[in-house]
């Protein structure tokens, strides 16, 4: 989706973001991700994100291997920036909004804040080539990848506009499949901190073989 704002490198995004600890939520850059915004805190997270002119937040998964506390879970150290490229209210107090994935970041540590929301201070410069739109995409086993995303629709009886998937750039697939994948927090967190996109790809591929080999498994008849 285009964007008003244009993103070169690290130094145009703010070091302290607002995050958004959300289990099993991944987004990568370029990719959309709609949000429904109830919660008072993320409201207000929301309403400053808007009023501070930055307009992002960085979507953060929550650490499931060390939850800590249960009001304050601990957090994975990579999440995503993205930036707010539709807003609506929706009547009854919620924010129907959609992210932009702008980069990555590495979280250098969080800030003691008064806001109800947490805040970060990030790094974006490990991530730098994120900037670069479609980079890598030569390296994708894009043969691969769509014969693993055949496999999966067929063993769940799902249906897909394939026509506009044959169209997709490699770099919008790959990305697209990884977010709408239904795979758990500590799957979403390793496409996330994929080194590129072809390793992304890889891993998308793996954790798609193994779980149409546990399904088959389970639906082999007991040994007698």
């Amino acid at each position: 989706m285009p964007m008003n704002a244009v993103y070169r490198g690290p130094a145009d995004l703010p070091a302290t973001i607002p995050v958004f600890p959300l289990p099993g939520a991944l987004l990568l850059p370029r990719g959309q991700m709609p949000l429904n915004i109830f919660e008072p805190r993320y409201l207000e997270m929301v309403d400053d994100s808007l009023r501070n002119g930055h307009r992002v937040i960085g979507m953060i998964q929550p650490d499931t291997a060390h939850p800590g506390p249960e009001d304050k879970p601990n957090l994975y150290k990579v999440g995503c920036v993205g930036r707010i490229t539709q807003f609506a209210e929706a009547g009854d107090g919620r924010y129907l909004i959609q992210l932009t994935g702008v980069c990555r970041f590495r979280v250098e540590h969080e800030l003691s804040v008064m806001t109800a929301y947490r805040q970060c201070r990030v790094a974006y410069e490990p991530f730098a080539d994120d900037f670069v739109a479609r980079k890598g995409e030569q390296e994708v086993d894009r043969k691969a990848l769509l014969a693993a995303l055949s496999d999966f629709l067929k063993a769940n009886d799902l249906k897909a506009d394939w026509e506009g998937i044959e169209k997709a750039p490699n770099e919008a697939l790959v990305n697209a499949l990884a977010m709408m994948s239904p795979y758990g927090p500590a799957e979403k967190q390793a496409l996330l901190e994929a080194p590129d996109l072809k390793t992304r790809a890889e891993i998308l591929i793996a954790v798609t073989e193994i779980e149409l080999a546990k399904g088959r498994s389970d639906s082999e008849p007991p040994l007698q």
